[in-house]
């Protein structure tokens, strides 16, 4: 599978996951580790408490946004033992760096990386997702529905993730 490939289906899969399983970040996490065939149950586990901006709250950053980035951090961030290193350094910039690129892509296309935000873009407004009536409304909404809505911001996050993470593994591999 080329790497269009695996970036459209990374889209799909954020698509599908997120209408399934209801949770932008491990649906994220989940889409980009089956596209790039790298498994991790320990990130998957971590990304769960992350959906709408950490624990439904709304206010924190969007979970396909934290879910990308904990993917790129995992494939080229820095690893605890590494940290007194130039390893580390140069790893730490990097997942630093591809963090700052997928923001600019949310920044282009939804004006933030704030759930909130991005509810305000695709929905029209924002919803208080810890009360009942709040999560009705935005089921009502086609929050898990409709292809524009959640599951295409989980999908065009896992597509831009999978992006970064090819175009900084093409740029290791040609500085080797």
């Amino acid at each position: 599978m080329d790497s269009m490939d695996k970036a459209e289906q990374a889209f799909k899969l954020g698509l599908e996951y997120e209408k399934r399983f209801r949770g932008c970040a491990q649906g994220a996490v989940a889409a980009i580790q089956d596209a790039l065939d790298v498994k991790d149950a320990c990130v998957y586990k971590c990304a769960s408490g992350l959906s709408a901006g950490g624990g439904q709250c709304t206010d924190g950053s969007c979970g396909a946004y934290v879910g990308g980035v904990m993917m790129m951090s995992l494939l080229f961030g820095r690893a605890r033992e590494d940290e007194p290193t130039e390893k580390g350094t140069e790893d730490k910039h990097a997942s630093t760096r591809l963090a700052a690129e997928l923001h600019d892509r949310f920044i282009a296309k939804y004006g933030s990386v704030r759930c909130q935000d991005i509810h305000e873009k695709i929905f029209g407004r924002r919803f208080e997702l810890r009360s009942s009536d709040g999560k009705d409304a935005f089921e009502a909404a086609g929050a898990h529905t409709d292809d524009d809505k959640c599951g295409a911001v989980v999908g065009t996050a896992s597509r831009w993730t999978v992006e970064l993470i090819q175009n900084e593994s093409a740029r290791r591999e040609r500085s080797r």
